[in-house]
């Protein structure tokens, strides 16, 4: 079973799979299921097995991508652009503590889902109906958090690469600064923070290693004997 890894605007990710056996490239566009609908992402590598359940209903890879299609998603691109300023004035009108982050058009256009961010959990019922009434087809509000609006914002980190969530990093994991303790970095909050004002994800990336040799070194302070003296 071919299954691809499929990246979509704001570098969400998805598994899927190839049942009609045509060649696909890295960065091939194509078409896929979406819910109630098709989308369209770019290929970005063979997916390995320990990466998806084969016993799981993976969604499929309807076809490759035309210049048809292409020319459809840039205007899906542009209408986004319009939607969330129009989304902006219905969230002032009824007052709502929310920082829209993103807009994002299925390649069909049957959903447009909007991202934002709240310190608390936000009534926007009001602002799915005008939201229903003024585009006329399914809409969805998705709640993420600071790490999640910098992965889809995209940027370069304090090392002058890519942003992991952005670049490659899948799922985030729990960082904590006795990590950068045990890894004797200094406390300090500007250079441990990524642009989500969080803990660097990288804070983890070297920590087995550290976990490993660290009990085979002594302790800071500590007079040792050696051959040398």
């Amino acid at each position: 079973m071919d299954v691809y890894t499929v990246s979509f605007k704001g570098n969400r990710r998805n598994h899927y799979v190839n049942t009609s056996g045509f060649e696909i490239e890295k960065e091939t566009h194509v078409i896929v299921e979406a819910e109630r609908g098709e989308d369209y992402g770019t290929v970005k590598r063979r997916a390995a097995k320990c990466e998806y359940d084969p016993e799981a209903d993976i969604p499929k890879i309807l076809r490759l991508g035309n210049e048809s299609d292409k020319d459809r998603m840039i205007f899906n691109r542009q209408k986004e652009e319009e939607t969330l300023d129009e989304c902006l004035k219905f969230i002032e009108k009824h007052r709502l503590k929310m920082k829209l982050v993103d807009v994002e058009y299925q390649f069909d256009c049957n959903k447009i889902t909007f991202f934002f961010t709240a310190e608390q959990r936000v009534d926007f019922r009001e602002l799915v109906k005008d939201l229903a009434a003024t585009y006329r087809t399914r809409i969805e509000l998705r709640q993420i958090g600071v790490r999640d609006e910098a992965k889809r914002r995209d940027g370069y980190g304090i090392c002058g690469r890519r942003q992991c969530c952005s670049n490659w990093l899948g799922d985030f994991s729990t960082i904590t600064t006795q990590m950068a303790r045990h890894q004797n970095l200094a406390l300090n909050p500007q250079k441990l923070s990524g642009n989500c004002g969080r803990l660097l994800c990288c804070l983890k990336y070297e920590m087995d290693f550290y976990n490993e040799v660290m009990p085979l070194y002594p302790q800071a302070g500590v007079r040792c004997l050696t051959k040398d003296g």
